[in-house]
């Protein structure tokens, strides 16, 4: 019997990360890692996946600390010695957080939303080369904001709204993702980015008008199960292709 594929989640505790943990763990058999800062709690959302028949593990991991991102690669080395999937889930915006000034404001957005998880996938690119469940996946979640060419669209809903530090951070990740999908090409890799759409979570300030985390979990989900004919370096949505 194959393994279970190896999948590692971060940003997992919650929102959109947790729904993807779920479903992978439940609906694809997945041996979910959630990486998470709080271990408390994430070793509770991993308990009782596991008290469900499902594999789950706990990996703390801290995107604004180079120490810890370093641990938990060496962590997931040391006990499993390969990595079949890696959702980079983990983001923040802090455009207009009113306690942080306009310099903290970019180094946070950008340390956890480009530096975090670009150091984190550098890391892991070895062990990702090493998939057992082949080909090794990875999956930036992303955002339409990102979009170089859709920003200049005055017709969209958020045009004027003003999250230049969120949109910029958001620009870099997806050329993060085309870049990764050049590196693990040789082996096959599928390398991704993703919005999954306005999803009412705590990014969100868990605006009602937002759908599910469940649904903003089906693309990344998607992606996270290609097989050796899925898609590598497209930047999509649920409903189909999305402009870079």
């Amino acid at each position: 019997m194959p393994p279970h594929p190896l999948t590692l989640i971060t940003g997992s505790t919650q929102g959109i990360g947790r729904a993807v943990a779920e479903i992978l763990a439940r609906k694809h058999a997945h041996h979910v890692l959630l990486g998470v800062r709080n271990v408390q709690v994430g070793e509770a959302i991993a308990s009782e996946l596991r008290q469900d028949g499902h594999k789950a593990s706990v990996v703390e991991l801290d995107l604004t600390s180079a120490q810890s991102i370093e641990k938990a690669i060496t962590t997931i080395d040391r006990h499993y010695g390969y990595l079949d999937v890696l959702v980079n889930n983990a983001g923040i915006s802090s455009d207009h957080d009113e306690s942080l000034n306009k310099w903290d404001i970019y180094t946070s957005t950008f340390t956890t939303n480009v530096i975090g998880t670009g150091v984190l996938t550098e890391g892991l690119v070895p062990l990702l080369r090493k998939a057992k469940c082949s080909p090794p996946r990875v999956v930036f979640v992303s955002s339409i904001m990102g979009s170089l060419q859709t920003s200049l669209d005055k017709t969209t809903a958020w045009y004027s709204i003003d999250y230049k530090v969120y949109d910029a951070s958001k620009a870099a990740v997806n050329m993060l993702a085309i870049n990764f999908s050049r590196v693990l090409d040789d082996v096959g890799g599928k390398v991704n980015a993703v919005c999954p759409g306005y999803i009412n979570t705590r990014l969100t300030s868990f605006d009602e008008r937002g759908e599910s985390p469940e649904v903003g979990a089906t693309r990344i989900v998607q992606l996270a199960t290609a097989g050796e004919d899925g898609q590598t370096g497209t930047f999509t949505n649920r409903q189909g292709v999305l402009p870079w």
